[in-house]
């Protein structure tokens, strides 16, 4: 008895080095991957049928893949056909309509935004769908950036000043800026604390009480680390001064040459701030 085997699959050169590096990929889909080897072993003259045991298919599909690959070259290899592959389970529409929600309604029940969860009880779908509806459109709903537009009436005129000394400072000018730090205030529990023992954590109640706020002014010397502070009660221009001449005080003379003009700025535009010379 006579065993009919196809005979070898013909490919050119390119083709068969294009084949190569589809079958060694690591990143390229998986179908893509198994059609090239069964290209590569068909054109070696393997049979159909082991190639189908290699590749873990029919000999029907082996047939397909060389059919293909001679009407459409490498090109065809491992593309869905139209018509053919996993249908959409989402009705028409359903994308668009989940992106349109999420943007511009919140749920009923008052919640702040919209969760997988919710929003596929919403449309009826599953929550894994809705996860990728949103990381295909970039939307995160969990997430909000802050923002805050000054009322001052002079903002821009600031913004303007703080930009120039930044982008084209003055001749000879030593430009102060100064940055707010987040608030921190001298907090303390209502009862004293028990310490860490071996089996128990260490305790505090759970409310405090504020012994006040002061200003903390902080300049650093870059060159030698040493940090020249100052506390006031406030952070008025009058209060900036002073901070100035005490860093002038703890600046040796042997430093000084001609006095140059000095511009600062303490806040920032949107807090309104304050800027003057000297």
């Amino acid at each position: 008895m006579t065993v009919r085997t196809a005979p070898a699959l013909p490919v050119t050169d390119d083709q068969r080095a294009e084949l190569t590096r589809i079958a060694g990929s690591s990143t390229l889909p998986h179908r893509k991957v198994v059609r090239a080897k069964a290209l590569l072993w068909a054109a070696d003259g393997v049979a159909n049928r082991e190639i189908a045991r290699r590749s873990g298919v029919d000999s029907d599909a082996v047939r397909r893949w060389r059919n293909r690959f001679t009407q459409t070259g490498v090109a065809g290899v491992g593309v869905i056909a139209k018509g053919r592959g996993r249908k959409p389970r989402l009705a028409e529409g359903t994308v668009a309509e989940v992106v349109r929600v999420t943007q511009h309604e919140r749920p009923a029940d008052g919640a702040t935004h919209w969760t997988m969860r919710s929003l596929a009880r919403r449309f009826g779908i599953g929550k894994d769908a809705v996860a990728r509806i949103w990381s295909d459109h970039y939307l995160k709903p969990w997430k909000v950036d802050t923002f805050k537009i000054s009322n001052d009436p002079r903002f821009e005129e600031k913004l303007v000043d703080v930009v120039g000394l930044y982008m084209d400072p003055p001749e000879r000018a030593v430009v102060f800026i100064f940055y707010e730090k987040t608030q921190c205030q001298a907090l303390d529990r209502t009862q004293p604390s028990l310490p860490m023992r071996p089996g128990r954590a260490g305790t505090m109640t759970h409310d405090y009480k504020r012994h006040g706020t002061t200003d903390l002014f902080a300049a650093l010397n870059v060159a030698t680390g040493e940090v020249v502070t100052h506390c006031r009660k406030g952070h008025t221009a009058a209060d900036v001064l002073r901070f100035f001449k005490i860093i002038d005080r703890r600046v040796p003379r042997c430093l000084e040459r001609e006095p140059p003009r000095v511009q600062w700025r303490l806040g920032s535009p949107a807090s309104g701030g304050w800027a003057g010379s000297l």
